[in-house]
């Protein structure tokens, strides 16, 4: 029975307006119902100006002092603005009583992020990741098909992010010094870490390499993860702002066969393009020459057994289950423990990379089963 009675709309602090907040949050905030970006936090006044034009209902707030002393007048926050900001945010976001949805990574390393998920818990708010390349389309389609084909045990997966950049941006991604958590091995690695707990399962190993190849005294812009699953299966995952040719997305090896992906998701070139997902043009859809090729042993001979469409991307549906988890307590679409184990992967990384060493996990990090898929 409905009352009649509008649901109340849940007020949107964004903090930051680059890359993050300015294509991937403000228009998946804003094609959302039930949600109002009311307020987004940057001083910077070319980025203002980009405010105006592409979101021009929502409040400028120019410092983030100022936007932290009203936090009280919002329902969530949004944490997209540098790395170094997520755990001092968002832990005084949720003592002033917002959910928050923190960019990836959530903090520095795993006490950072274990120390949001403990005050979450302790005041009664959502701290919730925004892991948003589980909807990538490629993701999507290798978790059907490792469901779906029978490949046999899954005994490798390589995963990799690689590109070319030309020049130095002169940003806090490329500074050396701890305390900004820059390079790719935690930029891309948070992504592809997720995902590979997410397709495999905890674990228990982890080896890296960590390089700064072209700009000596800059972050790393080439790491390489070595990760040991505890069903043995292993992961290589590989990220590279200096790669002049990129290997295919995803290759995943089983004893019966295996599959292969080659082009990447384009939900972000979509959102930098203008693009929402409440356009009216079906969201989330890939090219038909982006397929995934399904290989299988058959009568004793390896046999490309299929080409498959990528499942269409669906990262419209991060902020929904978002939505639904302040509204009525369903489960959010990452749980924020997801994020410790993945900075828990990521410092032993970056601990691999300084010694050369292996790190073992004890206990092994792995991800809950509760999350939105679909």
């Amino acid at each position: 029975m409905t009352t009649g009675v509008p649901e109340p709309t849940i007020r949107v602090l964004l903090f930051g307006f680059g890359l993050a907040g300015r294509v991937f949050h403000a228009p998946l905030v804003a094609s959302t119902p039930g949600m109002q970006l009311s307020a987004i936090v940057t001083g910077n006044p070319e980025r203002q100006d980009q405010v105006r034009g592409q979101a021009p209902e929502a409040e400028i707030i120019a410092s983030n002092e100022e936007a932290l002393a009203r936090a009280a007048e919002f329902d969530l926050a949004v944490i997209a603005s540098a790395n170094v900001t997520h755990l001092p945010f968002a832990l005084t976001c949720l003592d002033a009583g917002l959910h928050v949805v923190v960019d990836k990574p959530v903090a520095a390393d795993a006490p950072g992020a274990q120390q949001i998920a403990d005050r979450a818990h302790a005041v009664g708010r959502l701290a919730i990741p925004f892991q948003n390349r589980r909807w990538d389309s490629d993701v999507r389609t290798l978790r059907r098909l490792l469901t779906e084909q029978p490949v046999g045990e899954v005994h490798r997966l390589e995963s990799r992010i690689e590109r070319m950049r030309p020049a130095l941006k002169g940003t806090w991604r490329e500074s050396s010094a701890p305390q900004d958590v820059g390079g790719v091995l935690i930029d891309f690695g948070a992504h592809l870490v997720d995902q590979a707990l997410s397709l495999l399962g905890p674990v228990s190993m982890v080896q890296a390499t960590a390089r700064s190849t072209r700009f000596p005294g800059t972050s790393d812009d080439d790491a390489q993860i070595l990760l040991t699953h505890v069903s043995g299966a292993i992961s290589v995952l590989v990220s590279s702002q200096a790669a002049a040719f990129g290997g295919p997305r995803f290759t995943v090896l089983g004893t019966m066969g295996g599959v292969r992906i080659e082009a990447a998701d384009t939900q972000e070139d979509a959102l930098k393009a203008g693009r929402r997902p409440d356009d009216g043009v079906p969201w989330g859809r890939e090219p038909d020459s982006s397929v995934a090729t399904v290989r299988l042993l058959r009568d004793g001979m390896l046999q490309d057994v299929a080409t498959v469409p990528l499942d269409p991307g669906a990262w419209n549906v991060f902020y929904p289950a978002v939505a639904a988890a302040i509204k009525d307590g369903s489960a959010p679409p990452v749980p924020i423990e997801d994020a410790v184990a993945n900075a828990r992967v990521l410092d032993a990384a970056r601990a691999s990379a300084a010694s050369g060493a292996g790190i073992r996990l004890e206990p092994p990090a792995g991800h809950l089963s509760a999350g939105v898929w679909d």
